[in-house]
């Protein structure tokens, strides 16, 4: 008889509750302590010159930091209890959480351990690079499942809906239907990271994937072929499961319904770049309201319409009704992608019409829906969106509500209305401590000015056990931090020039190998369109292609320059002489005018306490160390890291950044900067 899901968390569950009562047992505190102390002795001798990561891996050698990390994070897992880890660049912090990870899992007593990370890129170098190193290395027979959220799979009933409704697809999106229902004659996973040969961003993806919204679960006549039920089947039957932030606290806010509960109860969670999930978790335990979401309910009723309640007239001519009201509303905004108080925009006459007439709108189409419930799975799952929308519009037209932010962000073709708690540090305490887990959070950057407290008071985890580990690196000898005289302020209209001939000799010198990290966008395009002038260098500027690409691009082009934003600051790894110098154009505060900040400053205020220290200085600090950890990856690795802001050293704030970096040798002169980076090149001659 096959075991059922159910009875295999049970299985867990039971085996937790029973480990725990017998530690509790005086008599067997003995074994307890024990199996505690034979449990470290593994951990260390995997770690050791003649242990297991040795035996697999040429060329390793045991690093104190690595080890004393994984015997915490064994601690942790054994006690079931909270640990912060900052582990600096090159510590080995991957291994240091996965090798205990393994090595607590025991076939008599069933443990689920979920391994969470920011980034799909470290979701898959984890799952199909470092845990079957381990795996083999530890010779486990563990079970081991990536899930990735839904947007990521194949949905083969909508695939076959929209295969036949050539009218709504451009050209292009018919070349890449083509391409999709190849691929998914013969794919198993039914992952569409594997359309090699599909843009990332293709428009065709929202037509042959589902969303919450549109999903009809166990009415589906396809539920059994589900590539999405079969990766949540198997990560349910996993010992250790890969999942990313997003998909994580979609599951803990009981947002994905559909299928049940998403991630089966764990024993141990562990989140690797831990830095992102503050604002995550706040984003999850709130609500948001998109126009997005209304026009695909009014395109999904139209295909309904023209397949099967071709009767229903009435039905098309209120989803196109709605969509017209959605397109009035976004051009409400301004044209260029922004985020903004929903408040205070709630205010404007013109922006409560016209978001008053989405809901008479919605309310007109929720009716002609209700005419025509249960003639069609399609239709019915139709009604329960519109009800659910409806409920949502109420949460955003009540801007009143006390603890909340109200913001908005816009895209060039859509508006998301947000309701975010101003803090979450007390649901995700109650959660940690109701769990029975061991919780593990890590990343190379989460201190501030060597403490833990903005991010353990943001998650409410003041109790957990820290541990700050310094990077192995021999930062005086591999790096120069430069940070350079006589700039314009951020507003002055010569910044941009400024900045390019700042970084023309260091592109120079360096033959390249160089990225340029900006806070704005507007300052990018303006410094890339003057170095397209004056550098020979190839240009690659975020925005021409997708990030991936861009990145392959620089590293295969020998002399490249590559001018990015806010997503090239973390989980770029660019190693050796590919990249040798990187230029930070200011320091990354928040934009004030954030609707979200705005609210959380204030709050701190009515709090007696004072936003700058207590907010936008910590953010801003833990951004800086994400951006500066571009340069140096690796103990061979040398570079100039140059931050062309003098708040550095002119501001008292400034030495809680400096204090917070890497202790790389300083000057304030771009010419030694320039003559280092020659020097590596004379080096490689």
């Amino acid at each position: 008889m096959t075991e059922t899901t159910s009875d295999i968390l049970a299985g867990a569950l039971l085996g937790t509750l029973a480990e725990t009562a017998t530690a509790a047992i005086p008599g067997n505190t003995k074994t307890v302590n024990s199996e505690i102390n034979k449990g470290a002795s593994q951990v260390s001798h995997a770690f050791s010159e003649t242990g297991a990561l040795a035996k697999a891996i040429q060329g390793f050698s045991p690093r104190q930091a690595q080890t004393d990390m994984a015997l915490d994070v064994a601690e942790a897992i054994d006690n079931q209890s909270s640990l912060i880890v900052e582990a600096g660049t090159g510590t080995g912090k991957t291994f240091a959480y996965l090798i205990p990870a393994f090595l607590s899992l025991n076939p008599k007593k069933p443990k689920k351990i979920v391994v969470s990370t920011g980034t799909k890129n470290l979701q898959e170098q984890l799952f199909h690079k470092d845990i079957p190193l381990i795996k083999k290395a530890l010779a486990s027979n563990a079970q081991v499942a990536l899930l990735k959220g839904r947007s990521n799979y194949l949905c083969n009933y909508r695939l076959a809906q929209y295969q036949d409704s050539r009218g709504q697809l451009d050209a292009q999106m018919l070349q890449d239907l083509v391409k999709v229902k190849t691929w998914a004659n013969g794919t198993q996973s039914g992952d569409i990271g594997e359309l090699v040969n599909v843009s990332e961003d293709s428009s065709i993806f929202p037509f042959v994937t589902s969303t919450l919204d549109n999903c009809l679960a166990r009415d589906c006549p396809d539920y059994e072929a589900c590539h999405l039920v079969r990766a949540r089947q198997k990560a349910s039957d996993a010992d250790i499961i890969v999942v990313n932030h997003h998909l994580f606290f979609a599951d803990m806010a009981l947002k994905d319904t559909g299928f049940g509960e998403l991630i089966p109860k764990a024993q141990v969670m562990i989140f690797d770049e831990a830095h992102q999930i503050g604002d995550i978790a706040s984003e999850y335990f709130g609500e948001a309201f998109s126009s997005k979401q209304l026009v695909d309910l009014c395109t999904d009723v139209l295909q309904v319409h023209r397949s099967s309640l071709t009767d229903v007239k009435q039905l098309g001519r209120a989803a196109e009704k709605l969509q017209k009201t959605c397109q009035e509303f976004r051009l409400l905004f301004n044209y260029d992608p922004e985020r903004g108080n929903w408040r205070e925009k709630y205010k404007l006459p013109q922006f409560q019409q016209k978001f008053a007439n989405l809901k008479i709108d919605l309310d007109f189409l929720y009716q002609v829906i209700k005419l025509c419930v249960s003639r069609n799975e399609a239709i019915d799952n139709c009604f329960d969106r519109a009800v659910n929308l409806l409920a949502q519009y109420e949460v955003m037209a009540n801007v009143e509500a006390f603890g909340m932010s109200f913001w908005y962000e816009t895209t060039p073709r859509s508006v998301t209305l947000h309701q975010t708690p101003l803090t979450v540090s007390d649901k995700f305490n109650t959660v940690v401590k109701e769990s029975g887990a061991g919780w593990i959070f890590t990343s190379a950057t989460l201190a501030v000015d060597n403490s833990f407290d903005h991010f353990s008071q943001h998650l409410g985890l003041q109790g957990a056990k820290q541990l700050m580990l310094d990077s192995p690196f021999d930062y005086q000898a591999q790096s120069r931090l430069v940070v350079p005289r006589y700039l314009p302020q951020a507003n002055d209209k010569n910044r941009a020039l400024k900045l390019a001939e700042l970084a023309e000799p260091l592109i120079k010198a360096s033959k390249g190998a160089c990225f340029m990290l900006f806070t704005s966008y507007r300052v990018m395009n303006q410094v890339a369109e003057i170095l397209a002038t004056s550098i020979d260098n190839p240009l690659l500027v975020q925005g021409q292609m997708a990030k991936r690409k861009l990145l392959e691009q620089f590293i295969e082009e020998d002399s490249a320059v590559l001018l990015a934003t806010a997503s090239f600051w973390e989980g770029i790894d660019v190693r050796g002489d590919k990249l040798t110098c990187v230029i930070i154009d200011k320091l990354p505060f928040a934009s004030p005018d954030d609707p979200l900040l705005q609210a959380r400053c204030e709050d701190a205020r009515r709090q007696g306490g004072e936003p700058f220290t207590q907010i936008q200085l910590p953010q801003a600090v833990i951004a800086l160390k994400q951006g500066v950890g571009r340069l140096i990856r690796d103990v061979s690795d040398r570079g100039v890291m140059v931050i062309c802001d003098d708040r550095l050293v002119n501001k008292p704030y400034g030495e809680t950044f400096l204090k917070s970096l890497p202790d790389m040798k300083r000057s304030r002169d771009i010419s030694k900067a320039a003559n280092f980076l020659e020097s590596l090149e004379s080096l490689k001659e």
